[in-house]
């Protein structure tokens, strides 16, 4: 690998990793994602869920945290464009929260199917 190449792969990190960063300081529903995959984390550890469950578990986390972090993307880029009132900026910015609130109600719909049994069945 060329050292420019390199560089540009580790930067590449880092502006990923800045990206993470200026989300969670800024994206209240981001802290809310992750606050749940950490309660997630623990029930999963506490009622022993199997190995295909973490796995369902880790896709559904990075699915919704993901459409998250493109919601926040697309929201700032279209207040860049424009700060005024206007339906096709609305549009956008309606449905890219609409991808990240339909991620969140089919995973938790998941993650109930998954832990109801674990709880409430035994």
């Amino acid at each position: 690998m060329e050292k420019n190449s390199a560089k540009k792969l580790i930067n590449s990190f880092k502006y990923a990793i800045e990206g993470i960063r200026t989300a969670m300081k800024t994206e209240q529903n981001l802290k809310i994602h992750i606050l749940i995959m950490i309660l997630v984390i623990i029930a999963g550890i506490i009622l022993k869920i199997s190995q295909m469950e973490w796995i369902i578990c880790i896709i559904l986390f990075g699915f919704v945290i993901s459409l998250e972090l493109v919601n926040t993307a697309i929201e700032n880029t279209v207040d860049l464009i424009t700060m005024e009132k206007n339906p096709k900026a609305k549009i956008a910015k309606d449905v890219a929260a609409s991808a990240v609130l339909i991620a969140a109600i089919s995973a938790t719909i998941i993650g109930l199917i998954i832990f109801i049994p674990k709880i409430f069945i035994k």
